[in-house]
């Protein structure tokens, strides 16, 4: 009798365990479930939740960038998505970049899909990955003589600080027009006020929000890995990266650089602006490494003094013609020269 209601139990459980449903793995969360989770007027919050904690496959191309701007994808939802693809596709730890004062090749540089510019900060132990930042444009009519004078111009710090206005930026983007360039001046940094028929040469400024950068390092003499190599709509062989010393701005802002240009030029569609054939800026002194398109190691020839640095990317021929849009709106070669890293030397950096 009792073997009989054991084997009843034994098969009372076994029919239970059976019986219950199998556990679905979770769905891959893509661009469209956030597109549909933005048009049903989800809070950010809970879209930044979602990719957190589910497992995704994004397409963080430059073109997808921009189509999922336009739809009206937040910035924070952005950097979530290229982190949460990073992360998936890279074996890099996460936090602040490691301060080691030399690479190791034993450690190579994650294999990435996306199609964004990358800096890794090569060092004893693994590369650490420098975060993309843009470059914002203000416009001022002090003439481009010194880095000094832009960083006392409030014009200019005025300027880059209302650059980061993401709303504005966002609602310039769904249009080409001079009007939606009109719009990036108004709200992200250009002061000429409403444009007339005259078009008068003025001053644009190229600078970072915060008055320092977050990257600390601890090294006078870093190395960098630089790869560009699978930007879309641009020609690779036209790039190089460098490194720039910042300049800090009364304690808002950090100026990358200035040129001068036509107070219209941002919103030109035409690829006719030698951006770079006068630009003011504190170019440091490198060893650049080819390795092959888009893709370098590159280091300061000599030991960096404390304070505020970037690598950024620079057309090769100072001749080289940006379209104003682009650079406005930073997409092709616009995000190229736009596209920085920022870091900063400690004070006991060895």
């Amino acid at each position: 009798m009792r073997k009989r209601i054991s084997s009843i139990l034994t098969f009372a459980v076994v029919l239970a365990q059976t019986s219950l449903p199998a556990q679905e793995p979770q769905k891959v969360m893509t661009n469209e479930d956030v597109l549909a989770l933005v048009r049903a007027h989800k809070p950010e919050s809970v879209i930044l939740s979602q990719i957190e904690s589910r497992p995704s496959s994004f397409d963080t191309s430059a073109h997808e960038i921009i189509r999922l701007t336009k739809a009206g994808v937040t910035e924070n939802v952005l950097n979530a998505m290229m982190a949460a693809q990073n992360k998936g596709g890279s074996t890099a730890s996460s936090g602040k970049p490691d301060t080691g004062r030399s690479a190791n090749t034993s450690n190579p540089i994650p294999v990435s899909k996306s199609h964004m510019p990358k800096v890794y900060v090569l060092s004893g132990g693994s590369p650490q990955e420098l975060p993309l930042e843009k470059a914002q444009l203000a416009e001022t009519k002090t003439k481009p003589s010194s880095m000094k004078s832009l960083a006392a111009d409030a014009a200019v710090t005025q300027g880059l600080q209302t650059a980061v206005n993401t709303v504005a930026m966002d609602a310039a983007m769904h249009t080409n027009s001079a009007v939606g360039g009109s719009m990036v001046g108004q709200a992200g940094g250009i002061l000429s006020g409403i444009m007339s028929h005259r078009t008068p040469t003025v001053t644009y400024v190229w600078g970072v929000p915060n008055p320092v950068s977050s990257n600390v390092l601890q090294t006078v003499s870093p190395s960098f890995s630089v790869d560009f190599s699978r930007a879309i709509g641009v020609t690779v062989d036209e790039y190089q990266p460098a490194i720039v010393k910042l300049t800090p701005a009364q304690n808002t802002c950090r100026i990358v650089g200035a040129t001068q240009g036509k107070a219209d030029a941002r919103s030109s569609p035409a690829a006719d602006w030698q951006v770079y054939s006068h630009f003011l800026e504190e170019r440091v002194a490198t060893h650049a490494e080819r390795l092959e398109g888009g893709k370098y190691n590159v280091s300061p020839a000599s030991a960096l003094q404390p304070g505020e640095y970037a690598v950024v990317l620079r057309p090769i021929s100072k001749d080289k013609k940006f379209s104003g849009g682009d650079v406005a709106r930073a997409q092709g070669d616009g995000l190229m020269f736009d596209a920085i890293w920022t870091f900063q030397i400690s004070e006991d950096a060895e």
